[in-house]
């Protein structure tokens, strides 16, 4: 069955069907080919597009920018508007409905994404929020279709760290919808919500995915790529005391590679990550906690093992597709 995805929003890939996933997978893929072949094709000429940024942001900004301009898109970065304060979220999304042709948001409250989307009438698309980010889950499994020699359901999935964040939430539903063998590594305190737990493993159950979850750091044994994300999220730095003692025996070190027995297994980050002193939240917290490293060990990050570069930049191409095939 083809598959039609114009007009719709991206708030979770709960919404999004096994085949629809890989229609855009597929598409960015071609887009990425024909962005590399020096091809333009311009589809989005003439589109409008609002990007709200109630949370700071590297990727997703750079993102969504290059992606619209390459397709011929015109952009507007908005980071002080009147949402939420002077003036309502729905008055707000119904006024932006009528300038734009699509709208991003990138910011805390799942609800605020999908207030944005019920009120606009234009597609809408979750850049983050403290729920879900679905944008960087396209990304990691482009990624792992370019550098992992099966296909997506045939392969070993590892999240290491903090799995009831917006990121350990999104790779268990992406993997349950791929058919995916997905483990979660955690303490069991910062195991996810076993509602949408449960939830993943009725979806596993018509796909052929494994949802499992494990305090024990072995539970990699046979995984085709490690994935781990920072300690603390935004809006969480309170907590960066009790997360240092709690996930510290879950860093990503070449130990932990070696115990997948897998030579080839890859690492992922969605980034930015705390591996070196480079950067002044790293210096504080050494300063404060005598740390250098927190969710993975310098030596893997800069290893032959570790694609987070490449999967930073499939962020624009997955973006991409998102929106061509929306608009």
């Amino acid at each position: 069955m083809p598959v039609n995805l114009k007009g719709r929003s991206l708030l979770t890939l709960l919404d999004f069907t096994p085949e629809e996933i890989n229609y855009l997978l597929d598409l960015a893929r071609d887009l990425k080919n024909k962005k590399r072949a020096g091809i333009k094709e311009k589809q989005l000429d003439g589109k409008n597009i609002v990007l709200i940024f109630d949370k700071t942001s590297t990727r997703t900004r750079c993102a969504f920018e290059v992606a619209a301009f390459d397709e011929g898109a015109h952009v507007t970065f908005l980071s002080n508007s009147q949402m939420g304060k002077k003036e309502s979220l729905e008055d707000t999304a119904k006024v932006l409905g009528r300038f734009y042709d699509g709208i991003e948001y990138r910011g805390f409250k799942q609800e605020t994404v999908e207030l944005l989307a019920k009120h606009s009438g234009v597609p809408v698309w979750n850049g983050l929020t403290d729920m879900y980010h679905p944008t960087q889950i396209l990304a990691d499994f482009l990624t792992m279709r370019e550098h992992i020699n099966k296909p997506l359901n045939k392969t070993k999935l590892c999240y290491v760290g903090d799995a009831r964040n917006n990121m350990g939430n999104s790779l268990m539903i992406g993997a349950a919808k791929m058919g995916m063998h997905f483990v979660g590594i955690a303490p069991k305190q910062l195991f996810p919500n076993q509602e949408l737990v449960e939830k993943m493993k009725k979806t596993a159950k018509e796909t052929g995915a494994v949802i499992e979850f494990s305090e024990d750091p072995k539970a990699v044994a046979g995984a085709d790529a490690i994935y781990t994300d920072v300690w603390v999220s935004m809006g969480e730095e309170a907590h960066f005391e009790e997360r240092i003692r709690l996930l510290t025996p879950y860093r990503v070190t070449m130990d932990m590679l070696k115990m997948t027995g897998n030579p080839d297994v890859i690492f992922l980050h969605c980034l930015p990550s705390f591996h070196d002193l480079e950067t002044t939240v790293g210096r504080e917290i050494y300063e404060k906690y005598g740390i250098t490293e927190m969710e993975v060990s310098d030596e893997v990050f800069r290893s032959k093992h570790s694609k987070v570069f490449d999967e930073a930049e499939n962020r624009m191409h997955t973006i991409k597709a998102v929106m061509v095939a929306t608009l």
